[in-house]
């Protein structure tokens, strides 16, 4: 995670879930030419995020794929 947590490139596009809904309750994610993963909450864009590596990342998507979260 980034110290500073700021943002390596603000011309990516971030993007929501296809399961979020219109009630702005969501997180979005982007990746970064640096490789690492933003995630921050879409109600406050311009807010802090959360910034990982692409293989922390993709543990968490096993994890939550495979019911490991509960």
């Amino acid at each position: 995670m980034r110290k500073n947590n700021a943002i390596p490139d603000t011309s990516t596009s971030w993007r929501k879930s296809s399961y979020s809904g219109d009630n702005g309750d969501c997180v979005e994610v982007a990746r970064f030419s640096t490789g690492r993963i933003g995630i921050r909450d879409s109600k406050n864009p311009t807010g802090p995020a959360l910034l990982i590596s692409y293989h922390d990342w993709r543990q968490f998507i096993i994890k939550v794929r495979t019911d490991e979260m509960a």
